[in-house]
């Protein structure tokens, strides 16, 4: 099993950033690819960026690219997604994922969100 803990939501202005983090613990972090999901009101959960467990690279959805960064330590534990330029649109419940697989999935487990509201 592994919880996974995310931090760092908040309330931002248009243009500004901000940085979001997942404690992970209960399985070696470093044999999992992680991923940060959002899912915005009214709408579906969507992929932002995740981290292929094998060769470390970094996969970005088209609406962040160049905007956010998500990177991990694995000494401890956490994964990061450090958001740059927000828009009102970045408005959302941001979860941290974990899985076995590839960065398109699956992922076995889910943090509880944190919510990151852009105001414009």
């Amino acid at each position: 099993q592994v919880q996974l803990v995310e931090s760092g939501g908040g309330l931002v202005q248009a243009g500004g950033s901000l940085t979001v983090s997942c404690a992970a613990s209960g399985r070696t972090f470093s044999t999992l690819t992680v991923a940060w999901f959002r899912q915005a009101p009214g709408k579906e959960r969507e992929f932002v960026a995740g981290i292929n467990r094998w060769t470390g690279a970094p996969s970005y959805a088209d609406p962040v690219k160049g905007r956010f960064t998500i990177s991990r330590d694995n000494g401890k534990n956490t994964v990061f997604l450090r958001m740059s330029s927000l828009e009102p649109e970045d408005t959302a419940v941001y979860y941290c994922a974990a899985g076995t697989g590839f960065v398109l999935g699956p992922y076995n487990y889910w943090g509880q969100g944190t919510q990151v509201t852009v105001s414009s």
